[in-house]
């Protein structure tokens, strides 16, 4: 097995990112579909969809650059009914984890704990029905809450909850805090809203402000590699430091995010793109045989480029502009 690959920057990447359908039984408000906008349509399983086989052919041959990660996602990567098929069949030397709405973890999580899913992402952005319906478009709080619970007992670890923060959940930070910290087994993670995908700047909040009130309220704080991230830990026991961790993903605005991204995602579709900011860069993997899995994935990942201080460069007012080198670059289309 060869040593993970590098783009020019000297990132290495070592984990993907994949979704698996574009399909949803949620309609969340700032949903930006990895990055490809609302494309969203019929929740019956699409021919555009990659199958099972296509999905192990291609972690079979990045496994061989040294990746040792993958994350499945959506849309809501539990409507596909082979999920746990990919999973046993993903390589064993792989960290696989999910990201859900955790609608479908009851009746499913041992099954998916058996055949290999390590860790879960679950969407919670309230612990309110009502402030969470408003969110999701759905009325399947208690739902979630029974998933959440059938991730932990079958003893997924960790078991995340994801929450975006923006104008409608800001105000439930401080609860879902509290939250994660009174229930072994969980952890929260802070999503910053990201208006670039959404198109919506007016629900942006200052995620400064959030790392500040953490800072003050947090036993402890530990700086990830990946994305040089922060997790705060509140409400530790000082014998047996049980508590909550808290972590903030923010990448809007924030050149050190971008320098330490170390992902390449792949679309439900089978295309390569090594930003998740970015569909000019998207890759089709064509008939997805080993051959054309690792030429698309060699060029897409010595095309890649930090999207804050590289894609996106500071101007003279201090608002980030496009650099002008990558004007014209080439699209999925072409």
């Amino acid at each position: 097995m060869a040593g993970p690959l590098a783009d020019d920057f000297g990132r290495e990447v070592t984990g993907v990112r994949i979704s698996l359908t574009d399909r949803c039984n949620f309609d969340c408000v700032y949903c930006h579909n990895e990055g490809l906008g609302d494309t969203r349509g019929p929740m019956e399983p699409s021919d555009e969809e990659m199958s099972a086989d296509d999905v192990v052919r291609f972690l079979e041959v990045v496994e061989g650059y040294g990746v040792d990660a993958v994350k499945f996602t959506g849309g809501e990567p539990m409507l596909r009914q082979d999920l746990e098929e990919i999973i046993e069949r993903t390589p064993d030397s792989m960290e696989v984890s999910m990201t859900t709405n955790g609608t479908f973890l009851p009746g499913r999580a041992e099954d998916l704990k058996a055949a290999g899913l390590d860790r879960v992402n679950v969407s919670q952005d309230a612990l309110d029905p009502d402030d969470f319906a408003e969110v999701t478009k759905s009325g399947a709080y208690e739902k979630v809450l029974e998933g959440v619970r059938a991730a932990v007992d079958a003893g997924l670890d960790p078991v995340k909850l994801n929450m975006v923060v923006f104008t409608h959940t800001a105000g439930y930070v401080e609860e879902m805090v509290e939250y994660v910290a009174d229930n072994d087994g969980l952890q929260l993670q802070l999503i910053q809203y990201m208006p670039e995908l959404t198109g919506k700047p007016e629900w942006n909040v200052d995620i400064g402000r959030v790392h500040d009130w953490l800072a003050e309220k947090a036993d402890r704080v530990e700086h990830r590699e990946m994305h040089d991230r922060k997790r705060y830990f509140v409400g530790e026991d000082s014998d047996d430091e049980t508590g909550g961790m808290v972590e903030i993903v923010d990448p809007v605005e924030n050149e050190e995010f971008c320098a330490n991204c170390g992902r390449v995602r792949v679309t439900h579709e089978g295309y390569l793109k090594g930003c998740l900011n970015r569909n000019d860069d998207l890759r089709s993997m064509g008939e997805m045989t080993r051959e054309e899995i690792a030429d698309t994935f060699e060029e897409v990942v010595a095309n890649r480029v930090p999207y804050y201080g590289e894609y996106l460069i500071e101007g003279e007012d201090g608002e980030y502009e496009l650099n002008e080198k990558y004007l014209g670059a080439p699209s999925a289309a072409d």
